[in-house]
């Protein structure tokens, strides 16, 4: 009879810490979008974060913040019903050079800490340099030996 009580405890006990609520899941690994090596001239900077509702109840992006002007972040406005997908997308300036940019993410998410998560963009914006055909090439000079 004992054996039933502890089954019956452990299984309280667990339903207890399963949480309810909103959960938020991101589709890109580690939160993370990899611009890779891109040209500044041949690409508009704008990715976009696929998130899904794991959770039994609406979830809420309250705001989103970049940590610089320099990349803007559009959040849903609509709550993203449970077991339905949301996006969030993030526009870079495409300045030449590292990308190393983290956008917060507040929501009312149960599964993450605070209701703040983190997502991420980082790559290289690279410059193509401008070659003038009608300019003389400098040529090593010669000898006549």
């Amino acid at each position: 009879m004992k054996k039933y009580y502890y089954l019956l405890a452990l299984l309280i006990g667990c339903t207890a810490f399963a949480q309810k609520g909103p959960k938020i899941v991101f589709s890109a690994a580690e939160n993370t979008i990899d611009y890779g090596k891109v040209y500044k001239d041949t690409d508009s900077g704008v990715r976009v974060f696929e998130f899904k509702n794991t959770g039994d109840s609406p979830l809420i992006i309250t705001e989103v913040q970049s940590t610089c002007g320099c990349t803007i972040p559009t959040k849903p406005t609509e709550p993203i019903m449970p077991g339905k997908m949301g996006k969030i997308e993030v526009k870079y300036n495409m300045s030449p050079g590292p990308i190393r940019k983290t956008i917060t993410v507040e929501c009312n998410a149960v599964n993450i800490e605070n209701g703040k998560v983190a997502i991420k963009i980082k790559g290289e914006v690279l410059v193509r340099e401008n070659v003038n055909i009608l300019e003389k090439k400098k040529s090593v000079p010669t000898s006549d030996y």
